[in-house]
């Protein structure tokens, strides 16, 4: 039999190991790492398109408050929509899981902000990144600017 238990503490990994020892069952537990780095990071920003990298920069700095942007502040440098942008940042995560950059189930860094006072309208109102992240996400943007292409991923 296999059970698998995803994004469960290692408090919660404890107590289900003691669980089973008491009826005499033996369990292994494997965690896997699903948080961002300075490095993950990184390899996520050199993937994305140059519109991608900078909608995600432009969140990363934000509007005043670093991880957190309004959208209309973004339409401003997209005039064209923010649907082709965003929609890159999904696929970036999906396709480091696939490359083995990371693993899968890796939360995606930014997320969409929708009015809660009008949930069945789905335009976007900001965009944000978790407070643990921004600073992975700034040394790496930090990394991108100044250093020469690096050899994996995309760099346009």
């Amino acid at each position: 039999m296999k059970i698998i238990i995803e994004n469960a503490t290692e408090e919660f990994a404890a107590k289900l190991v003691a669980l089973a020892a008491k009826s005499g069952a033996e369990l292994e537990i494997t965690t896997v790492d699903t948080n961002w780095s300075i490095d993950r990071a990184e390899r996520y920003l050199r993937s994305l398109t140059a519109d991608a990298r900078t909608f995600a920069a432009r969140v990363v700095e934000g509007g005043g408050q670093p991880g957190f942007i309004d959208a209309d502040t973004l339409r401003e440098v997209f005039p064209r929509g923010l649907r082709g942008p965003s929609n890159a940042l999904g696929r970036a995560v999906d396709r480091g899981a696939r490359e083995g950059w990371w693993p899968e189930g890796m939360p995606a860094p930014v997320s969409v902000v929708y009015d809660p006072e009008r949930p069945g309208w789905k335009r976007a109102i900001a965009y944000s990144m978790t407070f643990e992240n921004v600073p992975y996400f700034q040394e790496a943007l930090r990394r991108v600017t100044s250093a020469s292409p690096h050899p994996q991923g995309r760099t346009t």
